[in-house]
């Protein structure tokens, strides 16, 4: 009962974040679960998937209410993000853990980057670099599932700096349309970590649990937020997590 009250608020605390970042609350459950709890890399991200997958699915929910999604834009970003995610995951389920966790930590790093790169710059910019086409988008999906299923955190992560740096959406659309991407590859990719014997199936629930009753909590804030602050958020958010899988080591 006590584990399953700790991991019960830990979720909410994971799906508050992850609303307010349109992430699903993986990114910086992972790092926690290797460093504090001693979960394997792989382990630890299998478990935050049974966690992100309502948060995703709730927070997708919870954002189209508040702004439609351009559906003409979201279904070759989310089609091909759930065809590439399994080949990313099962990738991960051979490889060492150690392996994937640093890989992870650069990922977090250079994302960091790159978002602050386009608060710095939005201002100077009057249009987007590229036009969102269906055939842009389905690769920018295409790399994000791999990436997605392989580190186990919802192509999102990956996305939203994307679509705000190239493709010029504002931090909020971003957020809105990553999250299309992220439910089907978030799904396929826990598929293939369950069918390979990595998910804590109780810690994992009773997170998620949490999860459902926090993430709209965090969509709910993230309108509240200047969208240039939110992005330093952001970026502050990928580095502390980084930080932590690189102490992990």
């Amino acid at each position: 009962m006590i584990n399953f009250a700790f991991d019960f608020l830990f979720g909410v605390l994971m799906g508050a974040l992850g609303g307010f970042f349109g992430i699903g609350g993986g990114l910086v459950a992972i790092p926690f679960m290797t460093l504090i709890l001693g979960l394997n890399q792989t382990m630890a991200q299998a478990t935050a998937l049974v966690m992100m997958v309502p948060n995703v699915a709730l927070a997708l929910w919870r954002d189209q209410q508040r702004s439609p999604i351009r559906w003409s834009h979201a279904f070759p970003l989310a089609a091909m993000g759930f065809i590439t995610a399994g080949i990313g995951a099962r990738a991960a389920v051979h490889l060492n853990p150690l392996y994937i966790r640093m890989g992870f930590a650069v990922l977090m790093l250079g994302l960091a980057a790159l978002t602050l790169l386009r608060n710095r710059i939005s201002h100077r910019e009057s249009k987007p670099k590229a036009q969102p086409s269906p055939l842009r988008l389905g690769a920018l999906g295409s790399g994000c599932g791999v990436l997605g299923g392989f580190f186990g955190v919802g192509a999102s992560v990956v996305a939203v700096p994307v679509l705000t740096g190239v493709f010029g959406l504002s931090q909020l659309a971003a957020q809105g349309m990553a999250l299309t991407l992220a439910l089907p590859s978030t799904v396929i990719t826990l598929a293939t970590y369950c069918w390979n014997g990595h998910v804590d199936w109780p810690m994992g629930l009773a997170m998620a649990l949490g999860g459902l009753l926090s993430v709209g909590w965090g969509v709910k804030w993230a309108y509240r937020v200047h969208e240039r602050h939110l992005r330093i958020l952001f970026a502050v958010f990928l580095v502390a997590s980084a930080t932590m899988l690189f102490i992990k080591g």
